[in-house]
C-alpha cells in the first residue's frame, strides 16, 4: 500500500531541477488512474468463472505491473503457472475492449500538463504498456496530439526497470538524458530512470506496487500529491 505522506514536498537530498529542460512521464498510476479499467477486464474474467470479483482497492496497488499484477491479484498465478498465457490473452482482451471507460487523468495532471505547455516545456510519455494498448489509450486522453515521443513497452527490446525505454525517448527528443526528469509511481521507474542517468521524481500519489515504499526508492524527489509535483516541476526548463 502506498505510504501517507504530508502534505509538503519532500526532497531527499536533491537539487531543484533548473537542470533539467523536459519532462516524462509513466502513464498508468503517474499520469493517468488506468485501475478501474484494468481491474474492470480481471473482474470480467471472474465473473465468466463464476467466481467472487476483487475489490478494487485490493487490485490497485498492483495495476502499474499489468497483466502480471492484475492476475496475480485476481487468481494467485504467474506467468510461470499452467494456462497463465491464455489467461493474460484474454484479460488484454477485455481491456482493450474497454480500455478507457473509468480511465481518467489524475486529477491536476491536467494543470500540470497545460502549465508545461505554456512555458513551451516538452513532455513524453515511457510506459511499459504495449503500444497497441498505449496508443489508443493516449488518443483517447487527448494526450497523443501533445507529447513529444510516446514510448511503450514494446517500442525498444527491452522495457523497465532496463533504461533502454528511456534512453530511446531522449534520443525523440533530442536531449541528453541529465536534461531530463522521470516521473513514476513504481520502483521500476525510479531504477530505470537512474540506470539511464535521469533526475528522478516518485509519484507516492500513484499505485506504488506491494514492494518497498516510495520514500525507499533512492528516487531523488518524492511527491506524495499531484499538486506537489506540479510545483516541482515548475523548476524544469528555467
Amino acid at each position: 500500500m502506498t505510504t501517507p505522506l504530508s502534505t509538503e514536498r519532500i526532497a531527499l537530498d536533491a537539487p531543484r531541477l533548473l537542470h533539467c529542460d523536459a519532462v516524462l512521464f509513466d502513464l498508468d498510476g503517474t499520469l493517468a488512474d488506468t485501475a478501474p479499467d484494468l481491474a474492470a477486464a480481471v473482474n470480467k474474467m471472474q465473473r465468466v468463472r463464476g467466481l467472487p470479483e476483487t475489490p478494487l482497492d485490493v487490485l490497485r496497488p498492483l495495476a502499474s505491473a499489468g497483466a502480471r499484477g492484475l492476475l496475480g491479484g485476481a487468481f494467485g498465478i504467474n506467468p510461470q503457472s499452467p494456462g497463465y498465457d491464455a489467461m493474460r490473452d484474454e484479460f488484454l482482451a477485455n481491456y482493450a475492449s474497454d480500455i478507457c471507460v473509468h480511465t481518467a487523468l489524475f486529477p491536476g495532471i491536467g494543470d500540470a500538463l497545460d502549465e508545461l505547455d505554456a512555458r513551451g516545456v516538452r513532455w513524453g510519455i515511457v510506459t511499459n504498456k504495449a503500444m497497441r494498448l498505449t496508443a489508443p489509450l493516449a488518443n483517447l486522453l487527448g494526450l497523443t496530439p501533445r507529447a513529444a515521443c510516446i514510448v511503450g513497452g514494446d517500442t525498444t527490446p527491452h522495457s523497465k526497470p532496463h533504461p533502454a525505454p528511456l534512453l530511446h525517448a531522449a534520443e525523440q527528443m533530442t536531449l541528453a538524458p541529465e536534461r531530463i526528469v522521470y516521473v513514476g509511481d513504481d520502483l521500476r521507474d525510479i531504477q530505470a530512470g537512474s540506470a539511464a542517468g535521469m533526475a528522478t521524481i516518485a509519484a507516492a500519489y500513484g499505485y506504488c506496487g506491494d514492494g518497498a515504499a516510495p520514500a525507499d526508492w533512492q528516487a531523488q524527489h518524492l511527491v506524495g500529491t499531484t499538486q506537489e509535483l506540479r510545483e516541482l516541476l515548475r523548476d524544469v526548463g528555467l
